[in-house]
């Protein structure tokens, strides 16, 4: 799937320039694979994303661009050098990590500029620089502060900072907006977005959130197993999963196959559905030609403020997620629904083809336990 997805981007890609590539790059920890023949090329420019679930093979790649790890076979390029046996401060990249790892004795402006400092850049030139770091970060009044003062969006913008400040070609990213509240991370997820169109540079982010990733990237590649199941935009990962883990990790989906697949849409074949394609009707509703339906009862309802989640245990085999707004819907109403007969009722154009039958539930719940 990986070489599939490389060769389709390929040829943009090569116009464009590639930042970050990953020639058959496989990474073992004794009998372990944690990375199993990724190949993978980021542009230049752009915010590119890996996604998985823990142990996926993301943070390893993330570590081994970095120069923290070594790859056990293949080869990893920078702007076209092969570096993967070069050390970290051989490589013209930056880091910025989940913990911050700031200095608490230093200022602000110390922290940032702590790196220049040893690179033993002229005391005004370095000033001038710090102070353009902070201003992209929208901190230029605290200079003077020490990250205690700071709140923990302030603290991981100072990461940021420091980073940017070295002119790297690639920024790397390592879940850096894990430790922050909900509300707070959604605000850094734009903000972060806005500095890298400002200063132009390729960042490679870490996540195994999927909203994370469906926000911030230009594209992004899913993982799983140590290997990447599909490269793209995040509304082709989202609108047109390769397989039934993409389908049930990016969002949530639900993914028919055998039987179930036949009754619905005339073919056993697996394919997914997304939740929010599907209308709940009354059970007599009338349907058009195009149209998947299937009749079923109402098992489970969670009622989430804006939405409301109904699991259907369909007549012909098989259970369905549905999303619905609730534009005029109360927690009540939507309670109410449980054990009652429904029928589905959804166009057959929003039906992917998947490489791999997955269960809808446990797809759903894998891909929910990762935001």
């Amino acid at each position: 799937m990986a070489d599939a997805a490389a060769m389709i981007d390929d040829a943009p890609a090569t116009r464009r320039g590639i930042a970050v590539r990953f020639a058959g790059v496989v990474k073992s920890f004794g009998d372990v694979r944690a990375v199993d023949g990724v190949d993978l090329d980021v542009r230049e420019g752009e915010f590119f994303s890996m996604l998985g679930p823990s142990g996926s093979g993301k943070t390893t790649c993330l570590r081994m661009i970095a120069g923290f790890e070594n790859p056990t076979a293949g080869r990893i390029e920078l702007g076209g050098r092969d570096v993967s046996r070069l050390p970290p401060y051989r490589r013209d990249v930056n880091t910025v990590f989940q913990d911050y790892a700031l200095f608490p004795h230093m200022t602000v402006e110390e922290n940032v500029g702590y790196g220049l400092l040893v690179k033993k850049v002229q005391r005004d030139e370095r000033r001038r620089r710090v102070a353009e770091a902070l201003g992209m970060v929208r901190l230029d009044e605290f200079g003077a502060r020490r990250p205690a003062a700071l709140s923990g969006g302030q603290r991981q913008r100072v990461a940021l900072a420091r980073a940017l400040v070295n002119r790297p070609k690639v920024l790397l990213l390592d879940e850096p907006l894990g430790a922050l509240d909900l509300k707070l991370r959604q605000a850094m997820q734009i903000e972060l977005k806005d500095i890298q169109q400002q200063v132009g540079l390729t960042f490679v982010y870490v996540t195994h959130d999927q909203e994370e990733a469906l926000t911030m990237s230009d594209r992004l590649a899913v993982f799983n197993h140590g290997k990447v199941e599909q490269v793209g935009s995040p509304a082709d990962v989202y609108e047109r999963p390769a397989t039934g883990f993409v389908a049930g990790f990016v969002g949530v989906s639900n993914v028919l196959d055998g039987e179930s697949a036949r009754t619905v849409a005339g073919d056993p074949a697996p394919f997914t559905i997304r939740p929010e394609k599907i209308e709940m009707v009354e059970p007599g509703r009338s349907t058009g030609p195009e149209d998947c339906t299937a009749t079923g009862r109402v098992r489970e309802v969670v009622y989430l403020g804006a939405v409301t989640r109904y699991v259907v245990t369909l007549d012909g085999g098989g259970e369905l997620v549905v999303m619905q707004q609730n534009l005029s819907t109360s927690s009540m109403e939507a309670l109410q629904v449980r054990g009652k007969a429904v029928r589905l009722v959804w166009h057959r154009r929003h039906n992917r083809p998947v490489e791999a039958p997955a269960g809808a539930i446990e797809a759903m719940e894998e891909g929910e336990g990762q935001t």
